[in-house]
């Protein structure tokens, strides 16, 4: 089934979720094949990948990344792309692949 999927990059720097980065693409295939699929550009495509803002609190500091873990583990990271999931009109129960972005190194792509 073609459906639309997208790489998300969570951009991390010194422990703090700064910046969201997501790529889309219209893909065909087992949910398997899309993933690897999303895995094999996360590299190519980081640079080319829209931007979105992070959250902030009332200081204007960004999220820890152990705060967004503990989100990841509720099932709630999901609330936070909100934003890219209307940029890119996506369905309720996307197929998206989340790659870290450590202080400038992408994290588990291949």
């Amino acid at each position: 089934m073609n459906e639309t999927i997208v790489n998300i990059y969570l951009v991390i720097n010194n422990g703090n979720v700064e910046s969201f980065k997501a790529k889309a693409y219209e893909a065909d295939g087992s949910d398997d094949d899309k993933i690897d699929f999303l895995k094999r550009k996360a590299k190519p495509d980081f640079n080319s990948a829209y931007h979105f803002d992070s959250p902030q609190n009332k200081k204007g500091e960004f999220m820890k990344y152990n705060k967004f873990a503990k989100l990841e583990k509720q099932g709630r990271q999901y609330e936070l792309f909100e934003e890219i999931f209307q940029k890119f009109k996506l369905p309720e129960k996307p197929l998206i692949c989340v790659t870290p972005v450590v202080d400038g190194k992408i994290i588990g792509a291949y």
